[in-house]
């Protein structure tokens, strides 16, 4: 790491000054002038006074969006002049990565040593990885009657409005901006009120490492207005969304009382973690639960958070993962040897608080944590916290906390562990652990879940597709796999 110690951190947050205005058409606007205080986590400090964007400034960036892409050069580049761009994008993205992990941290609570080590590594990454994949693509020419010619065609799908959430803020906004990018479309990105400020250095980044004007906008501003704003417009032909199940449904409406826009959504996740007694390791099974539901501090659509035991082992699994808990280290963000951070804010605190109580209300066993914690910071800490005996249709079950709360549920047999695994309107993620090679295929196929990981959780690369089932929403991010979210297929039949 270039910036290793707590105190250069505590030194780079003192030197900090974010920005602040949307970036519309290549170049940065104040807006109407309204504003919003974007207050970190992690002392309660007011960073900045962002620009709050609504109907007029979406209307603008989706006007500078249209401008690029029907008149624009962007979509008309040859690919490999759009991915060496989206390759020069990462290559600033590398070169400003303590910047913007710092930013990451402070906006959203996340230690810094996480955001540097894993986000910025990720959304680096992502971009290099569509940046190189973008003149790699190819269409179709089916076999048809020797009196004919048939081209199958993947053109650019146009405007994109990409609204991502705050617990990670790069990561998710790379995986829908470079995809759309390497297809030829322009984007307007409403980040989370939350988490503005990391969208916004990239924005910029994005124009110094050549995107035209228009090509990449970032609008900040609250979902019930600057988000129904973009769900809404009627020259944005794709909408893509990563965020709660309710806020999708919003956006499903304001495609059916718009233009019909395609909407993609990756929502939420209640996700079963399935240890069997013939786990290869369970000790590892336990570390990698407790992990799972802690990283990030449990801000991750697809945490672990139901930890399926069987009932010979759960005690054993069970005290190795609260023994963890309980030597997590809680503490400040900018401090290197912090295991968790902040949660992103009070009112999600409070949020998470009252799943913990219902759980107790639902007779569930509280066996560490539960308590905020850290007060005299001035920041949002809750403790890692750990319930056993909770019953399968009670609401810590079946509601997703999106937090450092996890769930022990006991079985007794195989079958009755993938009907607790799929007892839930869910279907993001699931992990299981066992030797056995058979019962590992057959429980990954019962399981109704976009990725099922064996023997470990959270593991993969780009090359796979990333999305839900069920509730969790449709569509893939990551992958090849993501273009489709973005082109349009278009076949053209020549007589000969």
């Amino acid at each position: 790491m270039t910036v290793s110690t707590h105190d250069d951190w505590l030194r780079r947050a003192k030197e900090f000054r974010p920005p602040s205005a949307h970036l519309i058409d290549g170049a940065e606007e104040p807006g109407g002038g309204s504003t919003f205080a974007v207050v970190s986590p992690r002392d309660g400090r007011v960073l900045t006074e962002a620009a709050d964007g609504g109907a007029a400034e979406i209307d603008a960036a989706v006007a500078a969006a249209r401008r690029a892409f029907d008149h624009g050069p962007w979509p008309r580049l040859a690919p490999a002049d759009r991915g060496r761009t989206l390759v020069r994008l990462a290559d600033l993205l590398d070169a400003h990565r303590a910047e913007l992990a710092l930013t990451v941290s402070l906006e959203m609570g996340k230690p810094v040593g996480e955001a540097y080590d894993i986000e910025l590594r990720a959304v680096t990454g992502t971009f290099r990885w569509y940046g190189q994949l973008a003149d790699k693509l190819t269409d179709e020419s089916p076999h048809t009657a020797p009196d004919a010619l048939a081209l199958v065609t993947r053109e650019p799908a146009g405007v994109v409005g990409a609204v991502v959430p705050w617990n990670f803020p790069l990561t998710l906004a790379g995986w829908k901006i470079a995809p759309a990018l390497a297809a030829g479309c322009t984007v307007v990105l409403k980040p989370s009120e939350n988490s503005p400020l990391s969208a916004l250095l990239l924005g910029r980044l994005a124009l110094e490492a050549g995107l035209p004007p228009g090509v990449l906008n970032v609008v900040n501003g609250d979902g019930p207005v600057a988000g129904r704003a973009l769900g809404l417009h009627p020259d944005v032909d794709v909408l893509a969304f990563t965020g709660s199940t309710a806020v999708g449904r919003h956006f499903l409406r304001y495609s059916a009382d718009s233009n019909l826009k395609r909407v993609w959504l990756e929502l939420g996740g209640k996700s079963p973690n399935i240890v069997l007694p013939d786990a290869p390791d369970l000790d590892k099974a336990a570390a990698t639960a407790a992990w799972g539901i802690f990283f990030n501090q449990g801000e991750m659509c697809t945490a672990p958070s139901r930890l399926l035991v069987h009932s010979s082992i759960a005690e054993q699994v069970t005290e190795a993962v609260v023994a963890r808990a309980r030597a997590l280290r809680v503490g400040d963000p900018l401090d290197p040897a912090t295991e968790m951070g902040a949660l992103v804010g009070e009112a999600h605190l409070t949020r998470v608080l009252g799943h913990v109580g219902a759980a107790a209300e639902d007779g569930a066993r509280l066996r560490t944590g539960g308590s905020r914690t850290l007060t005299e910071t001035g920041g949002v800490y809750l403790e890692p916290t750990v319930f056993d005996r909770v019953a399968p249709d009670s609401r810590l079950a079946r509601e997703e906390v999106f937090g450092p709360v996890l769930s022990v549920l006991a079985f007794d047999d195989v079958d009755e562990a993938v009907a607790l695994a799929n007892a839930t309107e869910y279907g993001l993620a699931a992990g299981l652990w066992t030797s056995d090679l058979s019962t590992a295929h057959r429980v990954s196929r019962a399981l109704k879940a976009g990725t099922v990981w064996v023997n470990c959780y959270e593991e993969g690369d780009l090359t796979v597709p990333f999305g839900g089932m069920k509730q969790s929403g449709n569509g893939r991010d990551k992958s090849v796999h993501a273009l489709e979210k973005y082109t349009e297929l278009k076949t053209t039949w020549i007589q000969l």
